[in-house]
């Protein structure tokens, strides 16, 4: 094995440990807000390595393309997607842990 071939493993690791503590925020996290932006912060950013892993392992070819043209969809589309939910929920009248903590005080 080639040190392009460790560094690839690293990089694919880390997304996948990003990835897998993303889904175990959406468990552990106790409101709506907190689950949503820990599940876009880290599968971004996990998408991201496990995307930059990849690119290690191909070869300079219409691969390349396809790999880059996943990211730049997923890089736009993601955290969008994450806005809309979160901007949606507080439009629906969804409040945040801490605000129905201190409307339950009143």
């Amino acid at each position: 094995m080639s040190i392009l071939d460790y560094f690839s493993a690293i990089l694919l690791a880390g997304g996948v440990f990003f990835s897998f503590t993303g889904a175990i925020g959406l468990f552990r996290f106790p409101d709506f807000f907190t689950r949503v932006h820990a599940a876009s912060v880290t599968d971004t950013i996990g998408v991201i390595l496990i995307i930059a892993g990849l690119l290690l392992q191909t070869s300079f070819d219409l691969n390349i393309i396809k790999l880059l043209l996943i990211l730049a969809i997923l890089l736009l589309t993601s955290p969008t997607a994450s806005h809309a939910l979160a901007k949606s929920a507080r439009h629906g009248g969804l409040l945040t842990l801490a605000e129905s903590n201190r409307s339950n005080d009143r």
